[in-house]
């Protein structure tokens, strides 16, 4: 099962509503939030010995990824929210 299958009714909300490139890194964006939140939960359990508190050393290194590519998804949202429709392709396509 492909991702398109498995998240095939919220694909279909987020690129009516912002197109399919928009849609489809919004999406994108939701799975990476939920999948940081689950790495979060984690960490509440799996701490460091030498710093208690705090996550494990790999868990800390998936969490600043999983920020890091949430933080890149959006910046791309945001710079093709911002041309008119289109300016990337002459066809009028996302």
């Amino acid at each position: 099962m492909t991702a398109f299958d498995k998240h095939q009714q919220a694909l279909e909300v987020h690129e009516t509503m912002m197109g399919t490139g928009r849609g489809r890194l919004a999406v994108a964006m939701d799975l990476l939030t939920d999948a940081l939140a689950m790495v979060g939960q984690h960490a509440v359990y799996c701490q460091s010995t030498r710093h208690p508190g705090r996550p494990t050393l790999d868990l800390s290194l998936v969490i600043e990824q999983i920020g890091d590519a949430k933080e890149l998804v959006q910046s791309v949202i945001e710079l093709r929210g911002g041309r008119a429709p289109g300016a990337d392709d002459p066809a009028g396509r996302e």
